[in-house]
C-alpha cells in the first residue's frame, strides 16, 4: 500500500487503520470490517466506491483508481 500512496498520494488519500484500537471500533462498524486484509476505497462524502477482502494485485487497485479518478 505505501508503494501505491507514493505514486497516487497527491490524488487519493491513504488512511490506514489500527484493527486493535478501539477508538477505530466505530468507523469499522460503519465500513463493516471484519477481517484484515480489508480495503475501502471512498467517495468524498465517505461513500464506499470499492472495497477488497484479502490479498489484491496492484494493478486491479490502480486500475479502480484510474476509474474512479475519471
Amino acid at each position: 500500500m505505501h508503494g501505491l500512496e507514493n505514486t497516487w498520494g497527491d490524488r487519493i488519500r491513504f488512511v490506514y487503520l489500527d484493527i486493535d484500537d478501539p477508538r477505530n471500533d466505530t468507523f469499522k462498524s460503519q465500513l463493516g470490517y471484519f477481517v484484515q486484509p480489508h480495503l475501502f476505497l471512498l467517495d468524498g462524502d465517505g461513500a464506499i466506491i470499492k472495497q477488497w477482502l484479502g490479498l489484491v494485485d496492484k494493478t486491479e487497485l490502480e486500475a479502480v483508481f484510474e476509474q474512479a479518478l475519471s
